[in-house]
This record gives structure tokens, sequence and C-alpha cells, in this order.
């Protein structure tokens, strides 16, 4: 029996909130104390780079990369790569997605969110990595289908709408995610997400461009003052469940389950990004008053650095501190290291590469996964 391609019905949906009545209100607790949190961290910018970073590389180790946040980091201080060439290409594609986080900040400010919104993210998102040959910045113009390599498009477990019907689609979706009729904003982008992943408008890099556009909704909302929620952890952590409930709802129409999944990821990621920002401020405000004994007038420039780039190397950092002598730099991290602040990894004399070992760890640390953050606790 041959499937034919599903064309999910116009939005907006008709949504019983009654049963999302309390998952609504502690998702949006959870992204109030982050919000708070974020205005009134100093120097939030130090935070941006590598937060951004664990997000890309979450959300594309859901389309199967295997690059860490540590490989990544490791890539840019040395401006080069020691790992073999799918590794590199996996990096790369983590690199493209912050840049593409980068350019919608900016392109919010020209264009609202929509078909040539997407189009310029995927056009930076599958720059010279997996995918680039798979049209980039353009909608497909062929029938696609999901399913595992080598496996007919007869036994696909999902087949996406027609190339005809991509432009009413779109524009549909464009009109929905930019309206401002839906009674909450966090339905309403949980909504938009299934509708964009369903429509799957590009060859390659959906789901990749779907989840970096939840950050960014609830930035352009001004629900959050930066694009920073770990969505893609949740959903990377439960990824059979993401993908089923995608799927109820196009099978189903179950938005219920669909949509109390997506709540429960918002409040859960809003609650440790909150935890992670909250510990980095602790850590960076301790040890500034720790270098205080280092006694040296670049001392608090490589802590603002290394809090930017918790992997670093003297050639990664030698023009943003800029002594009169090279030789301060070296100077000044054999001190952090004797601080213990950095370590220097084993097996070089010479081109050291340094970590800071405290913010990896908080960082990469997702074992107390479900934990709660209370507002009163983050001063």
């Amino acid at each position: 029996m041959t499937k034919k391609p599903f064309i999910p019905p116009k939005l907006p949906p008709k949504i019983n909130y009654i049963p999302l009545v309390e998952e609504i209100g502690q998702a949006r607790e959870a992204l109030g104390e982050l919000k708070g949190l974020l205005v009134n961290v100093p120097n939030f910018d130090l935070l941006a780079s590598p937060l951004l970073t664990k997000e890309a590389v979450l959300s594309s180790q859901i389309e199967g990369t295997q690059a860490t946040l540590e490989d990544v980091l490791k890539y840019e201080a040395e401006g080069k790569s020691s790992q073999e060439n799918k590794k590199e290409k996996d990096i790369r594609e983590i690199l493209n997605y912050r840049r593409a986080t980068h350019l919608a900040i900016k392109e919010l400010k020209k264009r609202p969110i929509g078909e040539n919104f997407i189009k310029k993210l995927h056009f930076v998102l599958l720059n010279s990595v997996r995918g680039s040959n798979k049209d980039r910045g353009n909608l497909r113009r062929i029938q696609v289908y999901i399913a595992p390599p080598g496996i007919p498009i007869e036994k696909a477990s999902y087949i996406p709408p027609p190339i005809t019907e991509l432009p009413r689609l779109l524009s549909n979706w464009g009109k929905y995610i930019n309206s401002y009729q839906e009674k909450d904003v966090l339905v309403q982008i949980g909504i938009a997400h299934y509708q964009f992943e369903a429509i799957h408008p590009f060859m390659d890099g959906n789901g990749r461009i779907g989840r970096l556009l939840i950050p960014i909704f609830l930035y352009q909302r001004k629900i959050l003052p930066y694009p920073v929620l770990y969505i893609s952890e949740y959903f990377e952590r439960h990824r059979r469940e993401y993908y089923d409930l995608l799927n109820q709802v196009s099978q189903k129409r179950d938005w219920e389950s669909w949509l109390k999944f997506f709540l429960k990821a918002v409040r859960i990621q809003s609650q440790r990004t909150a935890t992670i920002i909250y510990q980095t401020k602790f850590l960076y405000e301790k040890l500034k008053r720790d270098i205080s004994a280092v006694n040296s007038i670049y001392a608090v420039s490589l802590l603002d650095i290394i809090f930017a780039k918790p992997i670093i190397t003297f050639a990664s950092i030698k023009n943003k501190i800029k002594p009169k002598s090279y030789q301060t730099i070296y100077n000044l991290l054999e001190k952090f290291v004797k601080m213990k602040i950095l370590k220097p990894l084993p097996g070089r004399k010479r081109n050291k590469i340094y970590i800071f070992p405290e913010l990896l760890k908080i960082l990469e640390e997702t074992k107390n996964y479900d934990f709660v953050v209370k507002s009163k606790s983050i001063k």
C-alpha cells in the first residue's frame, strides 16, 4: 500500500486549555525566574558564548553528530582540529548552529520570523558541512520522506507535504507565529514547532532550525532577554518520546500530550539554565576575589576570557590582553595554573592547551536533571 504525503491542517488548531493550565503556570514561573536572573547578571556577554555553544552541541547531537562541548572549545582554541575528519565536520556543523543563532538575533531587527527568515538561517546552518549539498538556503524542490538509509518510501515513518503545498503552508505558519491571537505564548511556540517539523520545508536541517526557533521566538516576544534556553537538552534526553509525540499530533491530532511534554521541557530547561547561570555567576565572583592576590592589571581580563572561552591557548588570547611583553601572559597563565583555576592538558611542552575545569563541570553536569530552582535562592 502506497503511503501518501501528510498535509498538516492550517493553523491555529483548536486547543483545550483546561488540561494544560498547571503546566503553563509552572513553565511561565520557571521562565520568569530565568528572565529575572538574566536581567540581573552583570557582563552576561561573558556567559553567552559557552551557553549558545552548549545548545548548539545538544541540538546537533539529536541529528547524529558525535562532537562534545569540549571538542568544540578545543577546536576554537587551537584554530584547527586534531580530530579525524568526521569529528571536524561535526564541530563545524555545531559552530554553524551558533552562527545561525547570532544571525537570527540580527535578522529580527529587519524582518519577522517567516519564509525568508528561515531561508537565511538555513543558508548559514548548512555552510560547508553535512547536508551542504541539500540546496542550502532554498526550500526543498523534491518529495522527501523520513526513514533509515536504504528504506523505501512505502516503509517511511513520515512523508512530509508535497512541494506544491509548501508556499501555502509556510505562509500560514508565518502568519500564525507572528500573531497575537493564541491564548498563551508558550502553547503558540509549541504548536509552531510541531507545524514547522511537519511541513519539513528543507532537504536537511529542519530539526535544527525548528529547535533554534524556540528560544529565538521567546526572545522576540521578550519572554527572555537573550535566546538562551537548553531546550535541545531535554529533547535529546527524551528523543524517542519527542519524535513519538510529534507523530501523534500528525496521526491522532493529539495536541494535549505533545504540549504537556513541550511545556515540561520549557520548565525543566528554564530551571536548569537558571541554575547553570547562577552557579557560573557565583564562581565568577569568587574567583574575582581570589585573583586579587595575583597583583596583575591583566588578571581580570584573563578571567573574563576564560569564562567566555573555557578552553584557551596562548595564541587564542594574546591579541585580547595585549601587554607590553608576551612573557606577561605566560606568567599570568602559570599563576592561574598554580591557583588551580586553569589546568594544562598533559602531553604538550609547547603550544599548551589550558582548560577551565570548574566552568566545564558546571556546563556539562547533567546528573541532577529534574531539580527545581526557587527564585528566593537566586539573588
